[in-house]
């Protein structure tokens, strides 16, 4: 609720700036045709990861992961990092947050190991492992749309580079740091399935569990076919909903429906916009100068790092967007407002997501411990990446 009030705010604010004369018409009609496609893809996107998680099918992949590690921690740990990136590039960080965070901790649990590495796993590849595709974060929608609406295959070019080193870095930090516990065995006892209040004592149903399997593998590719992301989504969410609606109608609640993240990111826009036309742009370009250069890219990366953790990755992005221009200079805030947000909770929805669903699992984390973490991690992270994205 509190970031639905949030949004609701921003709003009020939005419309003042119009009523005022502050945001023209104009920019508003241009800033829609610009925002609703994205926004509708992050609503159907939601539902789609919510019924699947409903139908079984990220439980039954962490069961297979549980019998694959074969005892060994660093296996399974290792299989749980591939399958956060992989949940990050296709179906976005917030897919990671939500949905795979409580998992692997009961995986965890389950298997006697230490939740703490494989939560931090989860949340610090959200972040960083969100460069590859625009699929994979608010903010890379954003770019494509300023880079020319280019294919997913071309972002995916220009982002390759930056984003296997963003993605290596968390990956090896987990590993040094938790050595000791990834070094062990565990016993290879079942894994019970995940269950809502509304579906417990009921075991998957082997139909809907089949149904998101297809869709979930129907979908990946038509994400990075070119087609506007939001219409396999949709399509994609239309057909889990006509399956749950013939085989567990129960599940189907508003509350999949991501409302109060839609009405949070349409008032930031409007207010982001109008930031814009009251001096937002020129302050923008003076911090981030205009070169292209190596180090030129290195200090876009690094203003969008520091302006992600001061006040969220996505008015970060918006605010330095314009300032930034060319591709290798969007590449270079990307990689900074992307992987850059791990030194306060605060820094994308995706941190705060995950904290909370810890909190629901008995988890507990010092932020002092995480923020000195972040402060490692990110300059040995967006120095190298700002650099590799000048080669894209």
């Amino acid at each position: 609720m509190p970031l639905a009030i949030t949004g609701a705010v921003l709003l009020v604010l939005g419309a003042a700036a119009v009523a005022t004369g502050l945001l023209p018409w104009a920019a508003v009609g241009a800033l829609a045709e610009r925002v609703l496609p994205i926004l509708a893809f992050v609503t159907a996107i939601t539902v789609v990861t919510e019924l699947l998680n409903a139908s079984g099918l990220f439980e039954w992949i962490a069961s297979r992961f549980r019998r694959w590690g074969r005892g060994r921690a660093m296996v399974l740990w290792i299989l749980v990092a591939c399958l956060s990136l992989a949940a990050t590039v296709f179906l976005s960080l917030d897919t990671t947050a939500v949905l795979l965070t409580p998992i692997v901790v009961v995986l965890a649990r389950r298997c006697g190991l230490p939740p703490l590495p494989f939560a931090l796993t989860t949340v610090w590849l959200a972040n960083t492992g969100s460069l590859l595709l625009p699929v994979s974060n608010l903010t890379n929608l954003l770019a494509l749309h300023t880079l020319g609406d280019v294919p997913p295959a071309f972002f995916a070019a220009r982002m390759a580079l930056p984003a296997v080193w963003c993605a290596l870095v968390p990956v090896a930090a987990v590993a040094i740091l938790f050595r000791r516990e990834l070094s062990g065995r565990y016993y290879t006892v079942r894994l019970t399935r995940i269950r809502t209040d509304d579906d417990a004592g009921a075991p998957p149903d082997p139909v809907l569990l089949g149904i998101g399997a297809a869709v979930l593998a129907a979908l990946l590719p038509a994400l990075v076919s070119g087609i506007a992301v939001w219409i396999p989504a949709a399509a994609a969410g239309a057909i889990l909903v006509v399956a749950f609606a013939v085989r567990h109608r129960a599940a189907l609640r508003w509350a999949l429906v991501p409302w109060q993240l839609v009405l949070f990111a349409a008032g930031l826009f409007v207010v982001m916009e109008a930031l814009q036309h009251v001096g937002a742009r020129e302050f923008a370009a003076a911090l981030l100068g205009s070169g292209s250069g190596p180090l030129d890219l290195v200090r876009v990366s690094a203003a969008g790092a520091v302006g992600a953790n001061l006040v969220d990755n996505l008015p970060a992005y918006l605010a330095f967007e314009q300032a930034a221009g060319s591709p290798a200079r969007i590449a270079a805030l990307l990689v900074g407002v992307n992987a850059g947000p791990l030194v306060t909770p605060w820094a994308s929805l995706a941190t705060l997501i995950w904290h909370e669903q810890l909190r629901r699992l008995g988890v507990g984390i010092s932020w002092w411990g995480y923020a000195a973490a972040g402060l490692v991690l990110v300059p040995v992270m967006i120095v190298p990446a700002a650099l590799l994205a000048s080669l894209g």
